[in-house]
């Protein structure tokens, strides 16, 4: 087991996780730093939480940080990241967060598990095609993101799902909305995919946030008075 601190938050992780370039990120705090930078800019104190895609557990740390933990609601699809997350909550005084496991998918759909490709690389896991080896795949619950946002009312949502965005902003999100952080993972999607999540969001009456997003983390923002 290895151990990391970034930004006073420690971190602990399995060294079968781990490889030189994730250990790299880990040492030198660029581990979801952009993440992290725009979770701690527009976050504030007392906000409803949702987070799509843990990873290890950090940037539902910051978010929880500033948030309270009983406020945030992470999900993470990957089952054998569940107990690293737990116990790095743990670590930081954070077990109150509620942790969830499961895919996130658009609208409800009459499944209630698909396939997840965890990967060897654990941040490049995700929902399982047809690039998938087959005895890789594990069996996730289904999570409908509509009924998260209804259940949690979340005022924040942030996402780094591994390219599973372009199935979640088929439809208005809900004006309980006001912030959005998201990673974008452009080479595996075409241009339109990005203008489905911008026309989405516009639609939903956020627009782009310029503070906060950098490369490929892309910010929105509740526009007021409309």
């Amino acid at each position: 087991m290895a151990e990391y601190e970034i930004d006073g938050l420690t971190l602990h992780v399995p060294g079968h996780m781990l490889n030189d370039r994730i250990a790299g990120k880990l040492v030198s705090g660029g581990y979801e730093a952009h993440e992290a930078r725009a979770v701690r800019m527009r976050v504030k104190p007392g906000q409803r939480v949702l987070e799509l895609g843990a990873g290890l557990g950090y940037v539902s740390a910051v978010a929880a940080r500033t948030s309270g933990p009983e406020n945030v609601v992470s999900v993470e699809a990957n089952p054998a990241l569940l107990p690293v997350i737990e116990r790095n909550l743990k670590l930081n005084g954070f077990a109150k967060l509620r942790l969830m496991h499961g895919a996130v998918v658009g609208q409800t759909q009459d499944i209630e598990d698909l396939g997840f490709d965890p990967k060897k690389a654990f941040w490049a896991g995700r929902i399982a095609d047809d690039t998938s080896n087959p005895e890789d795949i594990v069996s996730v619950p289904v999570l409908a993101l509509p009924k998260l946002l209804e259940e949690f009312k979340s005022q924040v949502v942030i996402m780094d799902v591994e390219g599973a965005e372009r199935f979640l902003f088929d439809a208005a999100w809900p004006e309980h909305v006001l912030t959005v952080i998201m990673e974008l993972h452009p080479k595996q999607y075409p241009d339109t995919v990005i203008k489905q999540i911008v026309d989405c969001m516009s639609t939903s009456g956020l627009t782009y946030d310029p503070g906060p997003s950098r490369g490929r983390i892309l910010c929105f923002r509740r526009v007021r008075g409309i």
